[in-house]
């Protein structure tokens, strides 16, 4: 039992990480939709909460396997301190009001201790992970710049009530919102509990039926609640922010944005579509935690671009891009740090 209390100790890193992630990155899925009115702070909590844990649970296994390749950390105190080096990074970076990169703040903790501990970095996986950096925001972009055109194009093209398309929007919004809440909880799960699957204090358990929690769902599972708790009691700032602050929206805007975003999440951590892709030689997706913060910037962005590039906030858009540069460096520096406090002041073995 003592093991035991001593691993959920040491998970608690991994759980303010989780609440981390809520109150920044889960945010901004509900965060244009919160910014242009359409849908209550409250509703946009509970519809996110519930979903990022379904998300967590049944598909966050993908995205977590570049995270090892990265760095497998194998010292239950070393996976701590990184969880926790990250998400002290990230909670400052929300402190400012900057929507930052829990995947940035992640990856820079996990290179902290792979030079603290001598660990071989693999050039390809950083280049890997790095790439998505770039290139996610600007597949989202062009997602946003495509539905943007096309539900413009539609709405020419009917009539329909305000009141009424009002309605479906709101509708519409829940949805997708629900879509991405599944697909963050899917893809940044591994940002929160990825460190701690190789050393795991949990058993598989058998639930009604033939259904079975391995030990790391349980511990995804444990994480996204920790997400959830973190959109409910810290993420109003962020939404404000994100939801109006870089380029006011109307309702059909934040649709897109939020759709674009999310389709993105759901390319970068499904299994089963690159699998199927690969068995058809068609190039695929890597499994790998996106920036959902760059990806619905990215989104606000083409849709910014799309409307002729007006009322972008770039004053704005600048300090979250100064965000994004320093929160791997500040993460890497703070753990190293940390890892050189924990092995050497308070005697515990940070790797092996």
């Amino acid at each position: 039992m003592g093991g035991l209390n001593t691993s959920l100790i040491f998970l608690s890193a991994g759980l303010f990480m989780g609440w981390s992630l809520g109150a920044n990155d889960a945010a901004n899925i509900f965060g244009t939709a919160v910014g242009t009115k359409m849908i209550k702070f409250r509703t946009a909590a509970i519809i996110a909460s519930v979903f990022v844990v379904i998300g967590a649970t049944f598909s966050g296994s993908g995205a977590s396997q570049s995270l090892g390749e990265l760095g497998k950390i194998n010292a239950l105190a070393g996976a701590f301190t990184v969880s926790a080096s990250a998400a002290i990074t990230v909670t400052y970076m929300t402190s400012k009001g900057l929507s930052v990169s829990t995947s940035q703040a992640i990856v820079g903790a996990i290179m902290g201790w792979n030079i603290f501990s001598g660990y071989k970095t693999n050039p390809e996986v950083i280049y890997k992970i790095a790439g998505t950096w770039v290139f996610a925001p600007i597949l989202s972009a062009i997602f946003a710049i495509i539905l943007y055109l096309i539900i413009r194009a539609f709405l020419a093209n009917i009539k329909i009530h305000v009141v009424t398309l009002d309605q479906y929007t709101r509708y519409a919004l829940v949805i997708v919102g629900a879509f991405g809440a599944y697909s963050l909880g899917a893809n940044n799960i591994s940002n929160v509990m990825g460190l701690y699957i190789d050393v795991s204090p949990f058993k598989s358990i058998s639930l009604v039926g033939n259904l079975t929690l391995s030990s790391t769902q349980i511990l995804f599972f444990i994480g996204g609640l920790s997400v959830a708790l973190g959109i409910c009691t810290y993420s109003g700032r962020v939404m404000k922010t994100v939801g109006s602050g870089i380029l006011k929206m109307s309702p059909i805007s934040a649709f897109i944005s939020v759709l674009a975003t999310s389709l993105v999440l759901f390319l970068f951590s499904n299994e089963s579509l690159r699998e199927f892709l690969l068995s058809r030689n068609l190039p695929a997706f890597p499994l790998v935690p996106v920036s959902q913060s760059q990806v619905l910037i990215g989104a606000i962005l083409g849709i910014g671009i799309a409307k002729g590039n007006k009322n972008i906030n770039y004053r704005q858009l600048g300090g979250i891009g100064l965000g994004w540069i320093l929160t791997p460096i500040m993460s890497m520096v703070i753990s190293y740090v940390a890892l050189a406090v924990m092995q050497n002041v308070f005697m515990f073995e940070v790797y092996k």
